[in-house]
């Protein structure tokens, strides 16, 4: 039986990275993270004029976002990330950074499961193995760079070590470490943790498992030490005193600015979040009441719920709700399900019916959740056109521009390219930019060099390592991307609207499609594009096909291998056209004139 839990213990980093490696492009929700340790990988912590380079370099001081972040998670990643690294090449920088935290995830979810195994048993413990398994949202975000997934590691630490325990003569060490972590995942990460802090509190005061004294001793230890490690770290990056998650607090609950992304019903939490998060239909109408109800089961069950339960409840007062903002009970809620799902199926062999059938339904829905988990990866991984785009240009322009090293490849970028905000929130990174690892901007560090030759055409001379970097520009000011000026700079623009450019004279070269729902065709029909659209021009629509690449044309590839088989069927995902790839044209004519029209 050994070799039956190592296979499930390797099961959860496997799936992370697997999850990882089908979606390796990021959301605009990640990017302070993301870009913040690509700028301490890249340029390091000044230690002179450090104001001055901050703000030539690092990209938060252009783009610091609603609300400051701590650069704790950035540092610690950058710095376990830096070695593995430089032995993995730069531009499989973002893959090992995600991967990093994707691993330290798993590393928590594992020590839960290895608790489990110690306090409820092993056959729980392999239970909650599959149904964590089988769900997708935490093995999907495990490696994304918000903080709530800093958070979340270290929630899933502190929720282990209050299982119970056999040792019970560590029970108050253990208590008063997962205690800390709470405090320290409130004060550096993210601040609604500091709810979860206090329904777990109230509930082992209310069970006599813990005092005042036993609770309040390690909180302000553990407070005051979270705040000596942010504030100066912090303040340092910021270049102001600050404390961040103060900040995001004052700005997202007490003045209500995370209303500004939209509001939900005060049950969202309840009817939506968490049977998405649990995914198995089964987990909360049967195996969750089951073990909280069951006299065997009922005791343990309950202590696993009740601090969530009143977690996600006080929490579902703030108006904007999304569903990473609870995954903190995910394990907990999991643990008590794979607790009934254990006692259903050691009664299987009680009689065939109801106990048979009963288990054989459980066993059946994990399978049916590893599916739809699958389903929804892959469905998920065609949302990220921005990232997509920019990988392709870098094919485009690296076959053009034949890598080559020399003195000057520590100084020269690639061509100029514009990228619109669709294209910045769905995948474009500095990593996904800066391939090669080198510094970008700053004194110094600024190089594409331009040409214009006697007839006036632009000509640009690239010296490069391999890989090549871009020089990108993300503008959203539409003061400036209505002056014609403005869109001369570039070489290649990534455009959701090609009517949103207002100068030059561009050639669409490539189309990157994104997930646009699930379509239906039957037999006959080659089109599931709804009617209004056809107004726009069947040539237009088949020349953009033409020219979709990456996952788009993936997927109409196999759309066309499956309705061969199928006669003429196809059930699955709709895809639109998101981002153009567009170049500048170039060859207008003769003279200064011609470049002048542009």
């Amino acid at each position: 039986m050994k070799s039956l839990d190592t296979l499930l213990a390797l099961l959860l980093p496997s799936l992370i990275l697997l999850h990882l490696f089908i979606a390796p492009h990021t959301k605009v929700e990640e990017s302070f993270t993301i870009q913040s340790v690509h700028d301490i990988l890249v340029y390091g912590t000044p230690t002179h004029d450090i104001n001055a380079r901050f703000k030539a370099t690092y990209d938060h001081f252009t783009f610091p976002g609603a609300v400051p972040r701590s650069f704790v998670g950035p540092v610690l990643l950058a710095g376990v990330s830096q070695p593995l690294v430089h032995l993995a090449g730069f531009s499989h920088a973002q893959l090992v950074v995600r991967a990093v935290l994707g691993l330290f995830n798993a590393a928590c979810l594992l020590f839960f499961a290895r608790s489990l195994a110690r306090g409820l048993g092993v056959a729980v413990s392999r239970w909650w193995l599959l149904l964590m398994a089988s769900q997708f949202h935490v093995m999907f975000y495990a490696s994304r760079t918000l903080p709530n997934m800093f958070a979340f590691g270290l929630t899933t630490l502190s929720s282990a070590l209050l299982l119970p325990h056999p040792d019970t003569r560590t029970a108050a060490a253990r208590q008063r470490v997962a205690i800390s972590m709470l405090v320290f995942s409130t004060v550096v990460f993210r601040s609604e943790v500091a709810l979860l802090l206090a329904t777990t509190g109230l509930h082992l005061l209310l069970t006599g498992r813990a005092t005042i004294t036993q609770l309040v001793v390690p909180f302000a230890i553990s407070f005051v030490a979270a705040l000596a490690i942010s504030v100066p770290i912090d303040s340092y990056f910021w270049q102001k005193p600050i404390w961040p998650e103060l900040w995001a607090f004052a700005f997202n609950v007490l003045r209500g600015g995370a209303s500004d992304w939209g509001t939900s019903p005060w049950h969202y939490y309840f009817s939506s979040a968490l049977p998405r998060l649990l995914l198995n239909p089964l987990a909360l109408t049967l195996l969750i009441p089951f073990a909280a109800t069951h006299p065997a089961t009922a005791p343990t069950a309950r202590a696993l719920l009740l601090p969530g339960l009143l977690f996600v409840s006080i929490y579902s007062f703030q108006p904007h709700k999304e569903a990473r903002f609870i995954f903190y009970v995910v394990p907990s809620f999991t643990a008590a399900a794979a607790q009934g799902a254990n006692l259903i199926f050691a009664r299987r062999t009680k009689s065939l019916f109801p106990h048979g059938l009963l288990a054989a339904v459980v066993a059946l829905s994990v399978l049916a959740s590893f599916v739809a988990a699958s389903a929804i990866l892959l469905i998920s991984a065609l949302n990220y056109p921005g990232g997509e785009a920019l990988a392709h240009l870098h094919a485009i322009v690296e076959s053009l521009n034949p890598p080559a090293t020399t003195a000057a490849a520590s100084s020269v970028t690639g061509p100029a390219v514009h990228a619109d905000v669709l294209a910045c929130m769905t995948g474009v990174t500095l990593f996904a930019q800066n391939r090669a690892g080198l510094p970008l901007l700053g004194e110094g560090f600024h190089s594409t060099i331009r040409t214009v030759d006697d007839e006036g055409h632009h000509h640009h001379h690239h010296h490069h390592a391999a890989p090549l970097s871009l020089d990108l520009d993300k503008t959203e000011d539409p003061t400036v991307l209505r002056d014609l000026a403005f869109w001369s700079r570039f070489d290649y623009l990534l455009m959701e609207d090609p009517s949103q450019v207002a100068g030059g004279a561009w050639d669409t070269i490539a189309v990157v499609e994104g997930y646009a729902g699930i379509e239906i065709l039957r037999p006959g029909r080659d089109d599931a594009s709804p009617p209004d659209l056809e107004a726009q021009g069947q040539g237009k629509k088949d020349d953009e096909k033409s020219q979709v690449v990456g996952k788009g044309r993936m997927v109409e590839e196999i759309k066309k291998r499956i309705r061969a088989l199928t006669g003429g069927w196809w059930v699955g995902p709709r895809m639109e056209p998101r981002i153009r790839i567009m170049e500048r044209i170039r060859d207008l004519g003769n003279g200064p004139a011609a470049v002048a029209s542009e």
